[in-house]
């Protein structure tokens, strides 16, 4: 079964039906401020190219990324790791804004810039050792509207939704133990998205 949640802003209303809380804000920036820190991300974030390990071979994605923090954190997923670069102020105004708008607090971001609907990202958890256990993640996009999926790890059952330019979606307390998510990708989709997802990094010491 299958729940597609396309118009839905009420930022109180879980859209999960189980076993996690995702919340969905709508547009939290209004059309001209998201188009103002879409240009200033993309010309100021310093964008790399994805790197992964399969099958003992590195894979480089079209998918580019950027790792962001309070301190030089390392991240590690698909068995390579990052180190944080220094806050921007852009993304530091960003961040002040979604921990006001939801109470919560983030000390890192990690940011995805999908050049069209090619790109997309396969169906995982963000659930690494190195991310607060049952932590908040609060995702913004700004760019090209796509549609975001979550899929539950016991009973498949699945949750669709549409991700707006100058949005934000927030995933938190079971909902990466028990739920998968993917950005599917669509021949649609013509025009890049940048994706920021803030989040929390535990138990390093520098």
């Amino acid at each position: 079964m299958t729940l597609s949640l396309f118009e839905c802003e009420d930022s109180q209303l879980n859209l999960l039906p189980k076993d996690g809380t995702v919340n969905y804000y709508g547009k939290l920036f209004s059309e001209e401020e998201a188009n103002r820190f879409f240009e200033e991300l993309w010309t100021t974030i310093d964008w790399r190219n994805d790197e992964a390990m399969m099958f003992g071979k590195k894979i480089i994605t079209k998918r580019k990324v950027a790792w962001y923090g309070d301190s030089p954190f390392r991240y590690t997923y698909s068995k390579v790791t990052k180190e944080a670069l220094p806050w921007t102020p852009g993304l530091l105004m960003l961040k002040n804004r979604i921990e006001m708008a939801t109470g919560e607090t983030f000390n890192s971001c990690l940011l995805n810039l999908y050049h069209t609907g090619d790109e997309g990202m396969a169906w995982h958890s963000d659930d690494e050792i190195d991310l607060k256990k049952n932590g908040a993640i609060g995702s913004i996009t700004f760019g090209a509207e796509r549609k975001f999926a979550f899929k539950h790890k016991h009973t498949a059952q699945k949750v669709e939704m549409l991700l707006e330019h100058g949005s934000l979606l927030v995933m938190k307390d079971t909902t990466q133990t028990f739920w998968l998510h993917r950005l599917p990708p669509s021949k649609k989709v013509k025009k890049p998205r940048i994706n920021l997802t803030f989040r929390t990094i535990e138990n390093q010491r520098f």
